[in-house]
């Protein structure tokens, strides 16, 4: 009984670690997404004041990149992000957890494949002392930190969900049955069950 609850409380700080990771990579996109609303702003109406922002569309563009691959770990957990289930939403069972797998098992490859290469830019932008060609010049590895490490989260995401579907649990994106009735919806909600 011991080993149980040694290995009960094992997995709850990695699972509530893990679990703010994707809300503070979801947080930071939101940052991000505000300020590309400030500079969008402050360069709009700087120019009846004949003020600008150097760069001023450089950094939106950096802040842009960063809010997509930041905020895609926190999507993917939430069950937000688009997937293509006509397949899986026919299956049941050991048949659909396996698809799940198969699925996932995909997904992650390719994104962890991608990631591998993100990091690596970074790393050679940092390496080689790489800076933008705009009028502000930064070093690029600054703003890539927000691509290459919004898909490292979103690898540790994909590798966090197939080891909990492997380990026969439902899937955290899966919101439900497609068959599941408004009032079965409501049921399942206020019964704390995800959205």
């Amino acid at each position: 009984m011991a080993g149980h609850s040694d290995d009960v409380n094992s997995v709850g700080p990695v699972r509530r670690a893990l679990d703010l990771l994707y809300l503070g990579s979801g947080i930071a996109a939101g940052v991000f997404l505000v300020a590309i609303f400030a500079i969008m702003m402050v360069m709009s109406v700087g120019r009846q004041f004949a003020l600008n922002i150097p760069a001023g569309d450089d950094f939106a563009s950096w802040c842009m990149a960063a809010m997509a691959f930041l905020g895609l770990a926190h999507t993917f957990k939430r069950g937000e992000m688009i997937r293509v289930g006509l397949l899986l939403e026919r299956l049941h069972g050991r048949t659909k957890q396996v698809a799940e797998i198969v699925a996932l098992g995909i997904a992650t490859a390719f994104v962890v494949y991608f990631t591998r290469h993100a990091v690596q830019m970074t790393y050679d932008s940092w390496r080689f002392n790489d800076v933008a060609q705009g009028v502000v010049a930064l070093p690029l590895w600054i703003p890539q930190l927000g691509f290459s490490g919004g898909l490292v989260i979103l690898s540790i995401a994909l590798i966090d969900e197939m080891v909990n579907v492997i380990g026969g649990n439902r899937p955290s994106y899966d919101k439900g049955s497609p068959d599941e009735t408004p009032d079965e919806f409501i049921e399942r909600i206020s019964q704390g069950g995800g959205g």
